[in-house]
């Protein structure tokens, strides 16, 4: 088991990874090098020998692999991102860059995605370098740049450019999963996630005539371009349900002694409560319009204009979302892709499935583990180019009234100290029989 001494630097790792500011505004607006080499350091403290490889400049990743004892064994892959979204610090109790400890709660950006996890990482290796500890199978660690973006100068290029470092990995592990959700009834459920929906971002434009805004005008961009926004906001996307949303809903009935009625899903939904919020989102394709771009003077009616919707598609289920868009942009509003990313499954009847869940289940034996499917996307999917099968394992315990989904993006992000220390226990038990 990790030591005490784990138990501590998780704790000051999380808080000293949140002080070194690594927001990501998009369109390469980011420098992770600094959490980069401050994570190299404390694995080269460990007898490792990370690599810190960019594409671009200040755009750094780092590259670590421990050797395990059966080197007939498939590695195992596990990898947590460096940069983080942007905070606005006059919204905060705390200054977002201070990684204060305070109630026994770490606050700051990344307290939650995913500069814990990244702790985490780092304190169970270091904890197995004072042990003299070794897995059965290969660890390849990756600390990635670039993930709260388009991942193009983080876990892309790696599995582009990098693919020999990965060699002989199969399966991987990385964010969103095996958190504390509470009920609201007692219940603790501790969601293991096994597939994410496709990120399919789509950017809209209509095009018309340009003229005076006096003057009738139906070829008015504007216009075209609001209908078909506004039919794509209103669609109903029929049920479409995966073999891991499936085995959700069904572990999900049997725990609260309801018949999983599978025709009727939206009834079973409704019947869960709380517990519902784990599947509600992965049940359908989705498309929610997020931005507009049109004109610039009121009285000029423009010749062109945009939009971007954030469209997510369900695994096997991208050709009919496709062909969706097609059909509600209608004839005068051309649509393309302007981030474009494969949808995910991963069997939940595996033994690194099953591994995960005795793992949990050990430290929180009160908890019921269900298979869950990411409703966005994480690295994995660029790490499923070289053929490695991701899942969503970033162990934390947490108390009841804690918004584990609000935490991501959201002002005052914190994780309590118990979590992280809970987070370690369960990461350290599970790669040690993996």
């Amino acid at each position: 088991m990790a030591d005490g001494q784990a138990l501590d630097e998780v704790v000051t790792f999380t808080s000293d990874l949140i002080r070194i500011d690594t927001t990501n505004r998009g369109g390469g607006d980011c420098r992770e090098r600094p959490a980069a080499e401050y994570a190299a350091a404390r694995l080269a403290e460990a007898g490792l020998e990370p690599a810190l490889l960019e594409r671009t400049e200040g755009r750094t990743n780092v590259v670590a692999r421990i050797e395990g004892t059966d080197p007939s064994a498939d590695a195992l892959l596990v990898h947590g991102h460096l940069d983080v979204v942007p905070a606005q610090a006059g919204e905060w109790s705390v200054h977002p860059f201070s990684g204060e400890i305070r109630d026994g709660v770490v606050w700051g950006r990344g307290a939650v995605d995913m500069k814990n996890m990244d702790a985490m990482i780092l304190a169970v290796v270091r904890s197995w370098a004072r042990e003299g500890v070794r897995p059965r199978r290969d660890v390849v660690i990756a600390f990635t740049a670039d993930e709260e973006a388009s991942a193009a100068d983080g876990s892309g290029f790696l599995a582009d450019r990098h693919a020999a470092l990965f060699e002989g990995c199969t399966e991987g592990i990385g964010e969103s999963g095996a958190f504390t959700v509470h009920d609201g009834s007692g219940r603790q459920l501790y969601p293991l996630a096994a597939g994410e929906r496709g990120t399919g971002w789509v950017k809209l434009t209509a095009h018309g005539r340009a003229a005076h805004g006096s003057r009738p005008n139906r070829e008015n961009a504007v216009t075209r371009l609001a209908a078909a926004v506004t039919r794509i906001g209103a669609h109903q996307w029929p049920l479409r349900l995966t073999p891991t949303v499936r085995a959700a809903l069904t572990e999900l009935a049997a725990l609260y002694g309801l018949d999983a009625d599978l025709d009727d899903v939206d009834g079973l939904l409704e019947k869960l409560g709380p517990a519902a919020r784990l599947v509600e989102a992965t049940v359908r394709n989705s498309a929610n319009p997020t931005m507009l771009e049109a004109g610039y003077k009121v009285n000029v009616i423009p010749g062109e204009a945009v939009a971007y919707v954030d469209g997510r598609y369900l695994p096997g289920h991208e050709d009919e979302f496709r062909a969706t868009l097609d059909q509600l942009t209608g004839p005068d509003v051309n649509w393309e892709f302007h981030h474009h990313e494969v949808a995910l499954q991963s069997p939940v009847d595996s033994p690194t499935y099953a591994r995960m869940r005795a793992a949990v289940e050990e430290f929180a034996p009160e908890g019921h583990v269900v298979p869950y499917c990411m409703p966005g996307g994480t690295d994995a999917k660029q790490f499923s180019r070289l053929g490695i099968t991701g899942y969503g394992f970033s162990p934390l315990k947490l108390p009841e009234g804690y918004d584990y989904g609000a935490m991501f993006h959201g002002v005052d992000e914190r994780v309590p100290i118990e979590a992280l220390h809970f987070g370690v226990r369960v990461l350290d038990r599970f790669l040690r029989t993996a």
